[in-house]
C-alpha cells in the first residue's frame, strides 16, 4: 500500500472543499443549464471517442483487431447514448415538470404487477437494434399514477439538499465510472468525486477533458489511486455518500473494516461506516438453454452467442456468464457444447490484463473438461467444465472474473426442467445481478405461461431473453442493479441502481429480449427482426469498423450512417 504525501493531502481537501461548494449550486442550477452541460460533454466525448478506444484497446493488447469495437461499445459510444438519454429526459422535465410516458407504455401482467416499455425509443433505436426491446418491471403494488408522481422526484423538491458523492469506479468496462457519476448527479442531485481504478487509470487525462465543463464548475472532480486514497476519501468529512462498482469484499471492508473484528461487526450488523452507501458487486450470471427444435445454423449462432456472454472483454464483466444451464435430456445439448467448444477453440488469444486472472483461470485449467488458448505468456486459457453441482462448488459460490465457463444439466420436459433451472439459478448460484436465458420462439409460445412464469421467478436485476444481460447495461433507459431486497450485511450484488435515465423509483428488474435467429435467417424462419449478428459478439469480423461509426452515428443521426452501420453488420 502506496502512502500518501502531505502535499497530495492537502489537494484532495482542496477539491473537496471546492466540490462542497459547488454543490449548493448544482443543487440549484435551473434544468436547462444542466442540458447545456450534457450537451457539452456529448460533443467532447465524440471528439474524444477515437483516442479513448485506441487507448483502452491499446491497454487490454487488442488494438488493430476486431475486439477493439468493444471498448468503441462499451467506452464512448455507451457514455455518448446515455448523455443523450439523461438529455432527452430532462428536456421532459424541463418542459413539464416530470420525465413523460406514453399510456401504451404501461402494461399490467396477471398479478397487477406494472411493466414499463422503455425501449426502444425512437425510430433510429428501432432501425438499429431492430427486434430488441426492454421492459422495466416495478415492484408489485406500484401503479401507473405512482411512477408519474416519483419519476425525477429530486427536480421537485423545493430546497434540494447539496451533497458530495464519492464514486469509486471499476477497472473493467470504461464508461462504468463516468455513467455511475452522470447518475448520482443527474438522478440523486449530488456533485461528484471520482475515484478511478488503478486498472485504468489510463484514462484519466481522457475523463478530465471530457468532464471539463462540469470541473470547471466545480462538479465533479477525477483522481486515480489505490486503497489507501479511497479509504481516505470513504472517511472524509466532505464527502456525504459513496457509491462503488467493485467486488462484494471490497465493500465490506468499506462497510465493516478490516481487523480482526470485522466478521463480528458483520456479524452484528453494526457498521463503521455511517454514511450511505450504494453498490453494484457483480454476480456469478446463469445462462439457461430451453430445449427446442434448432438447425445447424441456431446451433452455431448460440454457440457464438454464449460464448460472448462469457468471453466478452475476456470475461472480466460483473454479468459475464459463468454458469451454463442445460436440458440433460435433449438430444441437441452435444451437439451445442460441441459448437461452444469449437468457438472458444477458434478465438485468438488475449492478454488477461485483470490482476490475478492468469492464476485463477490457470488454476481451473487443469480440471477442464475443454480448455483452449492460453499458450501466449500474457493470456489465460478459455476453461469449459462440465459441474458436478453437489460436488464442484466454487463456480457457482465465487465469481471467478475471468474466461471460467460451467456447465450444468437438468433434468425434465421443457416445463419442468425450466422450472428447475431457475430455482437452480436463485437458490446455488450467488448473487442476483444478470441472468441469461435461450428459446426459440416456437418452443416460447408452446409453453409461454412457463416461460412468463421463469422470468417473473428469476431474482436478477437485469434479464435477457434472448439477449446477453450486458445489453441492459448499454441501453441505460433500464435501472442497471441488484434484485432489490439486500441490505449492508449481506450486500450480495449490491444495493440500489445506476442509469436508469427514465429516473424511475421502485423497479424490480429489467427484461430485455432480443430475437433468438439473426437477420435475414430469423425473418425467414422465425421473425420479422432486422438485426443481424449483433456487433458486440466476440466473432464478429468487422466490430471495431462497427464500434467507430456507432460512436459518430450516435452523435449526427443520418439513414447514411445508419446504412453504413447496417453494410458492416451483415459482413460479420
Amino acid at each position: 500500500m502506496t502512502a500518501i504525501d502531505a502535499a497530495s493531502t492537502t489537494a484532495l481537501a482542496a477539491d473537496l472543499a471546492a466540490l462542497h461548494a459547488g454543490a449548493a449550486r448544482w443543487a440549484t442550477l435551473p434544468v436547462a443549464e444542466k442540458i447545456a452541460l450534457l450537451h457539452a460533454l456529448r460533443v467532447r466525448t465524440a471528439a474524444a471517442a477515437d483516442r479513448w478506444t485506441a487507448t483502452a484497446a491499446a491497454a487490454k493488447g487488442i488494438a488493430g483487431t476486431p475486439l477493439a469495437g468493444e471498448e468503441a461499445m462499451s467506452g464512448p459510444w455507451a457514455l455518448i447514448r446515455a448523455l443523450g438519454c439523461y438529455s432527452a429526459t430532462l428536456a421532459e422535465i424541463s418542459r413539464f415538470g416530470a420525465p413523460q410516458f406514453a399510456p401504451d407504455a404501461f402494461a399490467r401482467r396477471a398479478d397487477g404487477q406494472v411493466v414499463l416499455r422503455v425501449f426502444p425509443r425512437d425510430a433510429y433505436d428501432r432501425l438499429l437494434l431492430g427486434g430488441i426491446h426492454a421492459d422495466v418491471w416495478m415492484q408489485p403494488g406500484i401503479a401507473p399514477d405512482d411512477i408519474r408522481a416519483t419519476a425525477g422526484r429530486w427536480y421537485r423538491e423545493t430546497s434540494p439538499q447539496p451533497r458530495v458523492a464519492l464514486v469509486l469506479g471499476a477497472g473493467n468496462i470504461a464508461s462504468i465510472a463516468p455513467l455511475d457519476v452522470l447518475y448520482k448527479m443527474l438522478a440523486e442531485g449530488a456533485v461528484c468525486m471520482l475515484k478511478l481504478n488503478p486498472v485504468n487509470a489510463y484514462l484519466e487525462p481522457i475523463f478530465a477533458e471530457i468532464f471539463a465543463p462540469l470541473i470547471d464548475a466545480d462538479f465533479v472532480r477525477i483522481v486515480s489511486g489505490g486503497a489507501e486514497l479511497g479509504a481516505l476519501l470513504c472517511t472524509h468529512p466532505l464527502v456525504d455518500e459513496i457509491h462503488i462498482t467493485g467486488s462484494e469484499r471490497t465493500h465490506d471492508r468499506i462497510v465493516f473494516g478490516d481487523g480482526d473484528d470485522a466478521d463480528i461487526r458483520k456479524a452484528q450488523n453494526r457498521p463503521l461506516l455511517l454514511k450511505p452507501i450504494t453498490s453494484e458487486l457483480g454476480n456469478v450470471s446463469p445462462t439457461i438453454v430451453v430445449p427446442g427444435r434448432w438447425s445447424h445454423a441456431d446451433i452455431a449462432f448460440q454457440a457464438e452467442h454464449i460464448a460472448t456472454q462469457k468471453l466478452h472483454n475476456d470475461g472480466f464483466n460483473c454479468i459475464a456468464a459463468q454458469v451454463l444451464i442445460l436440458p440433460a435430456d435433449w438430444s441437441q445439448t452435444p451437439p451445442l457444447i460441441a459448437a461452444l467448444e469449437d468457438v472458444f477453440c477458434r478465438l485468438a488469444d488475449r492478454p488477461a490484463y485483470y490482476p490475478g486472472a492468469r492464476e485463477r483461470v490457470r488454476q481451473f485449467a487443469a480440471q477442464a473438461s475443454h480448455s483452449a488458448g492460453g499458450t501466449d505468456p500474457d493470456s489465460a486459457p478459455r476453461v469449459i467444465l462440465h459441474l458436478e453441482p453437489d460436488v464442484d462448488a466454487t463456480l457457482l459460490e465465487t465469481e471467478i472474473f475471468g474466461s471460467v465457463l460451467g456447465i450444468v444439466t437438468l433434468p425434465g420436459d421443457p416445463g419442468a426442467y425450466l422450472t428447475r433451472a431457475v430455482a437452480f439459478a436463485n437458490a446455488r448460484l450467488r448473487g442476483s445481478l444478470g441472468a441469461n436465458l435461450i428459446v426459440d420462439p416456437v418452443t416460447a409460445q408452446r409453453n409461454a405461461a412457463q416461460l412468463d412464469r421463469a422470468i417473473a421467478d428469476l431474482r436478477y436485476g437485469c434479464i435477457g431473453v434472448n439477449a446477453w444481460s450486458g445489453v441492459g447495461f448499454l441501453l441505460v433507459e433500464t435501472p442497471w442493479g441488484a434484485y432489490p431486497g439486500n441490505s449492508l450485511a449481506a450486500v450480495g450484488s449490491g444495493i440500489g441502481v445506476v442509469h436508469n435515465s427514465h429516473l424511475l423509483e421502485r423497479t424490480q428488474k429489467s427484461v430485455v429480449y432480443a430475437p433468438f435467429a439473426p437477420f435475414p435467417r430469423g425473418v425467414l424462419r422465425w421473425d420479422r427482426a432486422l438485426l443481424p449478428k449483433p456487433p458486440w459478439f466476440v466473432t464478429h469480423a468487422r466490430a471495431a469498423r462497427i464500434g467507430a461509426e456507432l460512436t459518430h452515428f450516435e452523435m449526427h443521426k443520418t439513414p447514411l450512417g445508419l446504412a453504413r452501420i447496417a453494410t458492416l453488420a451483415l459482413m460479420g
